[in-house]
């Protein structure tokens, strides 16, 4: 009886026998195949009957998907079932996604593209509201803007410039590019009248004026 107690575990093992290797293969594959993430053998183990033995039925079920279309691999110290390698292209699917700017962001793309560098200060001065961080984080993140060098004023506010991803997107050389004052109230996207307080005197034209200031944004 003192020999009993001493070896329950042997007792346990000779009460449950373990399912035959093909019935083990089957759950390591069912196991792999509904699981997301690999799993490692303990994990195995620990889900399958008594007497298993999981890194056995890896071998041979790893031998049988040999050539097939998905294969067992290891992950690490982990097994999955994945797509062969060789057929991994037909998983790719190329998909366009479109992307909707606020109008906060037109109007602090607008405002980079004409006044280049323009600091962040810069920018809600012409705005009169403030620029918040995820304008500037979505237009850094599409490319279309960029870091560009630090101002020379107290503090060393760094500025930003347009990027060559925006040129190429809207066909420009470079940001002289961009249609003048003329351009866009041509296009009825400006009022033909002048702000206030920008009225031009009898001897002066507001041509010469559009152009004039257009090249002044983009002296270096």
């Amino acid at each position: 009886m003192k020999s009993v107690m001493e070896h329950p575990e042997e007792i346990e093992e000779s009460l449950f026998e373990a399912p035959p290797m093909g019935e083990q293969e089957r759950m390591v594959e069912a196991i792999l195949f509904a699981s997301v993430e690999p799993v490692t053998v303990r994990e195995l183990e620990s889900r399958m009957p008594h007497g298993c033995d999981p890194a056995e039925a890896l071998v041979h079920l790893r031998k049988r998907y040999e050539g097939r279309g998905v294969q067992v691999m290891k992950v690490g110290d982990a097994w999955a079932i994945r797509t062969a390698a060789d057929l991994g292209f037909l998983m790719q699917k190329e998909t366009v996604e479109t992307r909707k700017l606020s109008r906060a962001a037109i109007e602090t793309l607008a405002i980079i593209a004409y006044h280049q560098p323009v600091t962040r200060a810069e920018i809600e001065e012409i705005r009169g509201v403030s620029v918040s961080r995820g304008t500037v984080d979505q237009l850094l993140e599409m490319e279309w803007i960029r870091f560009g060098r630090r101002k020379m004023t107290p503090g060393r506010p760094v500025t930003f410039v347009v990027t060559q991803h925006f040129l190429d997107h809207f066909g420009l050389e470079n940001a002289r590019d961009l249609p003048g004052l003329k351009e866009l109230r041509a296009a009825g996207l400006l009022e033909n009248r002048p702000p206030p307080g920008t009225l031009p005197g009898p001897e002066s034209d507001p041509e010469d004026e559009s152009e004039e200031g257009q090249s002044e944004l983009f002296e270096d």
